[in-house]
């Protein structure tokens, strides 16, 4: 068959969308499509080159050898397109993950770019964890997220970029009748023999308890086991009154109902914040947002560290960085 002298970008969007899944269900989800429409854009793409590009059996997909020699030039293609819209004004929203509605910094980044690039739309997502977020960076259902970098899986880490915005101050969440809820700082050393919740058991969240671990480590404080999966402010917060664990948290996080928030002191434990994305990512919204978070961390001093804080040594050199 004679090569064809067009090819629809939607059906090379279909065909990188399930390279990269290996999977129609998820690809299909991805493209916001159905199963049986992105099938036969796949078709149709195979027919029109006149040739298989996956392999398709009832447990798995792969990609041909003409599938694997098309993936790479599709990709050129689809960020050509997204760069030539993007000139336009056309471009599609950039998706922005900011964890939580209450959290601080990524919230105001993500204001500080819409002002920078107000002809782009940058929409606000939020997936409570970074390692959550991290999977959704790499399926491309996500642009950009923020959080611990290092504390992400190094299979996760290698399909994605970071830069470094703020140093954020940690806290810690008190029952307003807790022993503790009268300091005006907490020092690490007031917590030891309490049992502190940050987060275990939550499969969007690890690299928060990662850290939390390694803060605790030697101090006599004991990471909370696994509570139920609460989704949501108001589920979130009958869970925490009803164990009553006081909660690790940064010096930001949006108050709760009969709790008070205390900064951590004696040292200073910092938790290290990272605009991340998604390696080869193309969008003019993005770069407004990398801006944002240059400008916003030089101008407040994110990155200035006190002379007692305490960083994981991991978190200084994340390309070292493992589990």
């Amino acid at each position: 068959m004679p090569a064809p002298r067009h090819l629809d970008p939607r059906l090379l969007r279909a065909f990188v969308a399930v390279a990269e899944e290996l999977h129609f269900t998820r690809a299909a989800a991805r493209l916001y499509l159905a199963q049986q429409a992105l099938s036969r854009d796949v078709r149709r793409l195979e027919r029109e080159l006149g040739t298989e590009l996956f392999v398709r059996s009832t447990r798995q997909v792969t990609l041909t050898p003409d599938g694997e020699r098309l993936l790479p030039y599709a990709r050129r293609v689809l960020e050509a397109q997204d760069a030539l819209l993007g000139a336009f004004g056309q471009t599609r929203p950039l998706l922005v993950d900011l964890n939580s509605p209450g959290l601080v910094t990524g919230r105001r980044v993500l204001h500080r770019a819409r002002e920078l690039a107000p002809e782009h739309e940058l929409m606000a997502r939020y997936e409570s964890g970074l390692t959550g977020a991290a999977q959704e960076l790499l399926a491309g259902r996500l642009d950009a997220s923020f959080g611990r970098f290092a504390g992400l899986d190094p299979a996760l880490r290698g399909g994605l970029e970071h830069l470094l915005v703020r140093y954020e101050p940690m806290a810690v969440v008190l029952p307003e009748d807790h022993r503790l809820a009268s300091l005006e700082a907490v020092p690490l050393a007031a917590l030891a023999g309490e049992t502190v919740y940050a987060g275990a058991g939550n499969p969007r969240t690890p690299e928060w308890t990662d850290l939390a671990r390694r803060l605790f480590d030697g101090r006599g404080i004991a990471v909370a086991p696994p509570a139920p999966l609460a989704v949501g402010d108001e589920e979130f917060e009958r869970i925490m009154a009803k164990t009553r664990n006081p909660i690790l948290a940064v010096v930001d996080f949006p108050a709760m109902p009969r709790t008070v928030l205390r900064p951590l002191i004696d040292p200073v434990p910092l938790s290290p914040v990272s605009l991340v994305w998604r390696k080869g990512l193309v969008h003019p919204g993005f770069d407004a947002l990398r801006r944002a978070a240059l400008e916003l961390s030089a101008a407040e001093g994110w990155l200035r560290r006190p002379a007692d804080g305490w960083i994981p040594a991991m978190d200084l050199d994340p390309a070292r960085a493992h589990y």
